[in-house]
């Protein structure tokens, strides 16, 4: 997320899920508001990971995506088992600096991740 903003917005989304967690009462409607902020910013990407996450949320209550992966010594990647709240907390940390190069690699594998479980 690029403006002040739209990075107050997100802080008060990971507040939010830190304090109640992925069931939060208006964490989807709160995911829209800032997928609005990221249409204004122009970041394809970012619009996309946001619309998926509280798609997903939506259908599943939960937030059990598989979108961090390990790598062994023989390059094979495998995914993290990690605790729904976490995985979402991490997801929108990614979201605050998502211009990095390596943050885009890692929303792209949600990107697809979400993609795969929702089509």
């Amino acid at each position: 997320m690029r403006t002040k903003l739209a990075n107050d917005k997100l802080d008060a989304i990971i507040k939010m899920v830190e304090k109640e967690g992925v069931n939060a009462p208006k964490l989807i409607d709160e995911l829209k508001s800032l997928r609005v902020k990221a249409l204004e910013e122009k970041d394809p990407l970012v619009v996309k990971v946001l619309r998926l996450t509280y798609e997903y949320l939506g259908e599943n209550e939960s937030f059990g995506v598989e979108g961090q992966f390990e790598e062994d010594e023989e390059g094979n990647e495998y995914p993290l088992e990690i605790d729904e709240k976490d995985n979402l907390l991490y997801l929108l940390s990614l979201l605050q600096n998502a211009e990095q190069k390596v943050n885009r690699e890692e929303l792209k594998d949600y990107r697809d991740a979400l993609k795969s479980e929702l089509y």
